[in-house]
């Protein structure tokens, strides 16, 4: 079987590494990757071809692959020159995207994003966001401390002692734990808020002080993420970060509900009332932002305080965000393909929630 890997045109990553190609050739795949597919992640066309990959143009790709890999986006004109049958994989944000989720219903190839991955153990090999968020966190630290006008650590100087940054993360998901776990490296004192209790100890033992409000609604069967609270939950929430961000230097918010608007967690009061020097990383800011003030992908300052409003941290480390991408990719292949295409578990969970497409979708009924 081939497998095409086409260059994505909106984004810096690439859905196959050199590293990764090696191991679809040794498991008995044809590589083939479209000139340039690399460039922009630091992966050049001599990469590929020294791991056993075969550089092509985008059209004999298109026509020749059965499975093709992409990162997050295809046009109905190229969906129109695949090989009848051809799988194609990639991470479309369905979820946000409803419009694109019912174009892609009607296509007659089977298309599976990977951004639906349910968060079960069985399925974490697979899960690209949990991947990509890792990074994204680390790189909200690190970014948000070239922006500080202070230290982070604690310091001994001639002039005395500095203290250390007080960082601020709200939301303790993938994302949060890393940006806890790069703060406190940093040297950091870091406290961190969210509405799932069960993250408490996970935050204290990297080092944070966990802060909570009493009386959070949580859902066990929400995968992991965080779920809508009461009005009156979110007007205590409100008042407690508050008077948290209002004290921090840095401040980095990382609440998303999956298809549904961020939820407001830094109001105009709160920015106003920081104090100059101060940042703040707003990673909710493609869907609606945590913070009032924030702008996607846009850098702002606010009377003295830097607000970054980035949703894709992980485009900025695309070499990484690449090599953990392919992974995941390869991952799930390897998983769907296990009995060939025609033993496709189409009754498995992971398929179900993948497969975006009505066309080769097994029924429960033919199974039965």
């Amino acid at each position: 079987m081939q497998i095409g890997v086409l260059k994505s045109q909106n984004t810096p990553l690439v859905p196959m590494a050199p590293s990764v190609a090696a191991k679809y050739i040794k498991d008995g795949y044809t590589v083939v990757v479209e000139k340039g597919a690399g460039e922009n992640s630091y992966f050049g066309d001599a990469q590929f071809e020294a791991a056993g990959a075969t550089i092509a143009n985008k059209a004999d790709i298109l026509s020749q692959s059965d499975i093709l890999l992409v990162d997050t986006e295809i046009s109905k004109e190229d969906l129109g020159k695949l090989k009848q049958d051809a799988l194609v994989i990639g991470k479309f944000n369905i979820l946000s995207n409803p419009a694109l989720a019912d174009e892609f219903k009607e296509e007659k190839n089977p298309i599976y994003s990977l951004d639906l991955v349910p968060r079960s153990s069985i399925a974490q090999s697979m899960d690209v966001l949990s991947s990509l968020a890792s990074l994204a966190g680390y790189y909200a630290v690190v970014n948000s401390a070239a922006n500080f006008s202070g230290y982070f650590p604690m310091m001994t100087t001639a002039a005395g002692t500095v203290p250390p940054a007080k960082v601020l993360i709200l939301g303790a998901g993938v994302a949060g734990l890393q940006a806890i776990a790069t703060a406190r490296r940093l040297g950091a004192s870091v406290e961190a808020f969210d509405v799932r209790s069960a993250v408490k100890e996970e935050v204290q033992s990297l080092g944070a002080k966990f802060v909570e409000v009493p009386g959070a609604k949580e859902d066990a069967g929400a995968g992991g993420y965080a779920v809508t609270q009461t009005e009156e939950y979110i007007q205590k929430q409100k008042e407690l970060i508050h008077e948290k961000a209002s004290k921090a230097d840095i401040v980095i918010t990382t609440a998303n509900i999956p298809g549904r608007k961020a939820p407001l967690l830094i109001e105009q009061r709160t920015v106003e009332a920081m104090q100059a020097g101060s940042v703040i990383v707003d990673m909710a800011s493609a869907s609606g932002g945590n913070c009032a003030l924030s702008e996607d992908e846009k850098t702002i300052d606010v009377g003295g305080v830097t607000i970054i409003g980035d949703s894709r941290l992980h485009h900025s480390l695309p070499k990484e965000a690449s090599r953990l991408y392919s992974t995941n990719l390869y991952n799930f292949i390897k998983f769907i393909l296990k009995e060939g295409v025609e033993g496709i578990p189409y009754e498995h969970e992971i398929v179900q929630k993948t497969l975006v497409t009505k066309s080769n979708q097994k029924s429960t009924e033919t199974a039965e």
